[in-house]
């Protein structure tokens, strides 16, 4: 500890041109002392009172000798002061009252606020200034990656931004170490970061995930269409469940994220269940359990998680669709029984999304007596021809006719996994017939069951299909007429 007596000596003539104090309990009356050194036209030519609880008063009394043209100091260094905003002002003002010698300062460690960085960024822009090198972030990768956002994006001063898109730019784990440096700077004041397509790993996510940790400014992160797996997702969820994380929004959507992923989200949120109120998943595939185990954290009054998103916006609409007409979330069934409602086919072109989304699992799907059409039909066929789960479809009691029919036929002939189809009572006549034959021969691997009674295939309609009760290269051992 010194007292301010200390200085005493500088003020007369000396050849002192260093002055290092640093951690020595320095004071506001400290730093008067110092201001009347800095105005006595000394030889002192760098101070370093770095380490020092200064605060704001501190530095208002040192602006004192700092604005007066007698100060001819070179170097100045305050890093962890306990400066904020108004200390960085002080100082911005002084070297606007006298700009010609100050060319080093340092302020690492110090919390000035967006306005206090303007301050001083907007006096190295001033040809009077000499001031050359502002020191004001903590670490030599903070520094770095102001380096590359201004140079390689012409950002003119990264800290001044509140937002940030560096989508597809390839930056590998060492560029996203330094922008994860640079958001964990207090000087920082990001709000939303944007890193999509940027060929992020699993150790980046160990970079964000000290971000999430360090109660940054960051609210939105979007780090969509990076392989990033359950193992980066794992990375990221130390990040999310510690309390310092406050974290609005997060897409992660089309990252290869599987159910241990979801589940790993999933406990994060459990843990800090405050601040995520958006959570955006699609173009990934979590299975059941996955799905499970996000729609619970819906439904606990203490997590503040309001929107999550799995699905296609389509799909999303029909979710709520058949939500509304079942009470259940139908991504947790495995069947769904519609029959005997009015759908149109607007209901059953959205429960088509529905059904060729990766987080549907449905497998019978029945939709007796609901006013089917034509159009209906060519949706259906999309679903049977997509990667679908469905091995069940119930069409009966519907007005198809051929024409519908022949849509339906369409999507039996490829990829197709369908194992029961009813179509019964469907008007539909040896055309018809002949259109299903014609499918199952390019199909025949998987259809076991056809229902087509109460319709009208003539002789040559029966005909068709008895043949392929008699090929052994066919899997269907029922037809039912």
């Amino acid at each position: 500890m010194l007292e301010s007596s200390t200085f005493v000596f500088v003020n007369s003539p000396s050849s002192v041109h260093h002055f290092r104090l640093r951690k020595c309990g320095l004071t506001e009356e400290s730093c008067s002392a110092l201001a009347t050194v800095l105005r006595s036209n000394s030889s002192l030519k760098e101070l370093d009172i770095s380490n020092n609880n200064l605060q704001d008063s501190g530095v208002k009394k040192l602006q004192n000798g700092l604005e007066n043209t007698n100060c001819t100091l070179e170097r100045l260094r305050l890093s962890d002061c306990s400066i904020s905003e108004e200390g960085y002002k002080a100082l911005a003002s002084a070297l606007r009252s006298n700009p010609s010698h100050l060319i080093d300062l340092d302020l690492r460690g110090n919390d000035p606020g967006q306005s206090g960085v303007k301050e001083l960024s907007d006096l190295l822009q001033d040809q009077n200034c000499q001031l050359k090198t502002l020191r004001l972030l903590q670490s030599p990768d903070a520094d770095e990656a102001c380096k590359y956002l201004t140079e390689d994006f012409y950002i003119k001063n990264p800290l001044l931004l509140r937002e940030l898109n560096l989508s597809e730019h390839e930056l590998g784990d060492t560029r996203v170490n330094q922008i994860a440096a640079l958001l964990k700077d207090k000087h920082c004041k990001l709000n939303t970061l944007e890193l999509r397509k940027c060929g992020l790993t699993e150790e980046s996510c160990s970079a964000l995930a000290t971000v999430l940790r360090s109660n940054s400014s960051l609210k939105e992160l979007d780090i969509s269409n990076n392989n990033l797996q359950d193992s980066g997702v794992k990375k990221l969820q130390n990040g999310l469940e510690n309390t310092n994380c406050s974290l609005e929004k997060l897409r992660l959507s089309d990252c290869s994220i599987t159910e241990e992923g979801y589940k790993a989200l999933a406990s994060a949120l459990r843990s800090n269940p405050s601040h995520l109120i958006e959570l955006d998943l699609r173009g990934n595939d979590p299975g059941q359990s996955g799905v499970k185990e996000l729609d619970d954290l819906l439904q606990d009054h203490s997590c503040s998680l309001k929107t999550l998103r799995f699905l296609s916006p389509a799909a999303d609409e029909a979710c709520q669709y058949v939500r509304g007409i079942v009470g259940k979330n139908p991504l947790l069934q495995r069947e769904l029984n519609l029959s005997e409602r009015e759908l149109g086919d607007t209901g059953v072109n959205q429960i088509a999304a529905l059904l060729q989304d990766k987080h549907c699992k449905l497998n019978t799907l029945m939709l007796s007596k609901c006013d089917l059409t034509e159009g209906s039909c060519s949706a259906l066929a999309s679903v049977l021809s997509s990667d679908s789960k469905l091995k069940y479809l119930d069409l009966s009691n519907n007005n198809l006719q051929d024409s519908g029919v022949k849509l339906l036929s369409d999507g039996l002939k490829e990829n197709c996994k369908l194992e029961r189809l009813r179509l019964s009572n469907c008007s539909i006549t040896e055309g018809g017939y002949k259109a299903l034959a014609s499918a199952l021969r390019s199909n025949p691997s998987h259809l076991i069951e056809l229902d087509l009674r109460g319709n009208y295939p003539g002789q040559s309609g029966v005909k068709e299909l008895d043949d392929l009760l008699q090929d052994d290269s066919f899997k269907l051992k029922h037809i039912r007429s």
